[in-house]
């Protein structure tokens, strides 16, 4: 099959907005889109395709919200979005399942400000970045007030906080950012951004496909920037902090091809196809070439005068290329 028209309900303009899904009128055009254009039930179909989408959601995607990924253009996440939508509309027919990936979190977590305090009690801004010497110096520890609620000294929080820094630093990776509270399990930033939501919702009723949500990053003592697994695994006394998920690489293994969008680039997306590429160089390499980057549907985290993260983002993907994974555009047809 073909690529298909873009819908008429489907309006660019409102891709950087909050508003709520017409479900009822949605579900009657989807049936009668599925009539119009012979769209047979994605577990008819020949082919497997996936479509992963990792925390599309508000906080991420719209000005004014919490972690909004503006890219080096300032409205990157808004542009990527109508992209996305627009793929997910002209590949209805071709596209058999959708995932979308859920950042969730809570208030008392090591990457929110309240989980640090310094000597004169003050919580650390908002990206700030805190390295393993700043703890063991004391220049921030683990606030003693949260000790309670977790049942752990907080001597024994502090030390957990060291272990967890140094465990990063090990394994090359970002030091621990202190963020924005984001993604806050309840909250309207937690939802997904509705006109992509009301794509997945018009793809589910008119190829009679149920898409997933996978929840992550709600653990308190680990960042989860990858769908897969959490940022360290186990604490100072071999306590469990998260554990990874082997769901998407028993996914792929079904799949003719998986495609992968969303936010942002330079994070959650890198970290979830770098733990996904491990996955895969594990059980079979070959996998890595069913694997398709929409690179005109993600972007990097940009903060102006603060921090830059696309050239990290790029090598990143240059390298997940190198590996056999394929980036394109999302005007690239998905027929097989």
């Amino acid at each position: 099959m073909g690529q298909l028209p873009i819908p008429d309900f489907f309006d660019p303009g409102r891709v950087g907005e909050v508003w709520r899904v017409n479900y009822a009128s949605r579900a009657e055009q989807a049936k009668e889109w599925a009539i119009q254009h012979d769209l047979k039930p994605a577990a008819a179909s020949k082919g497997r395709i996936g479509l992963l989408l990792i925390d599309v959601q508000n906080t991420f995607c719209l000005p004014g919200f919490e972690l909004f990924v503006g890219g080096r253009s300032g409205n990157g996440a808004v542009e990527d979005n109508i992209r996305l939508c627009e793929f997910i509309y002209r590949n209805l027919g071709a596209i058999t399942h959708i995932t979308a990936t859920m950042d969730t979190h809570i208030a008392q977590q090591i990457f929110h400000p309240i989980f640090f305090v310094d000597q004169k009690g003050d919580h650390p801004a908002p990206y700030t970045d805190i390295h393993a010497q700043d703890l063991r110096e004391g220049k921030w520890v683990f606030n003693p007030a949260l000790a309670a609620s977790y049942e752990v000294a907080p001597q024994y929080g502090q030390q957990m906080m060291i272990h967890y820094s140094e465990s990063l630093e090990k394994r090359g990776k970002y030091a621990l950012t202190i963020w924005p509270y984001h993604a806050m399990l309840g909250g309207v930033g937690h939802a997904l951004v509705p006109a992509v939501e009301e794509a997945v919702f018009f793809h589910s009723i008119a190829r009679l496909a149920q898409p997933e949500f996978e929840v992550k990053g709600d653990k308190p003592f680990t960042e989860n920037y990858s769908a897969i697994g959490p940022e360290v695994l186990i604490g100072p006394m071999g306590e469990t902090l998260g554990s990874r998920n082997p769901k998407f690489i028993e996914q792929l293994k079904e799949l003719d091809r998986l495609y992968i969008a969303g936010q942002a680039k330079s994070h959650c997306v890198a970290w979830t196809i770098s733990d996904l590429l491990e996955d895969i160089r594990s059980a079979d390499p070959a996998l890595a070439k069913k694997v398709y980057l929409l690179e005109d549907c993600t972007s990097p985290v940009v903060v102006p005068g603060v921090v830059d993260h696309t050239d990290a983002a790029e090598a990143a993907f240059a390298g997940f290329e190198k590996a056999g994974m394929k980036i394109v555009k999302s005007t690239h047809s998905v027929n097989l």
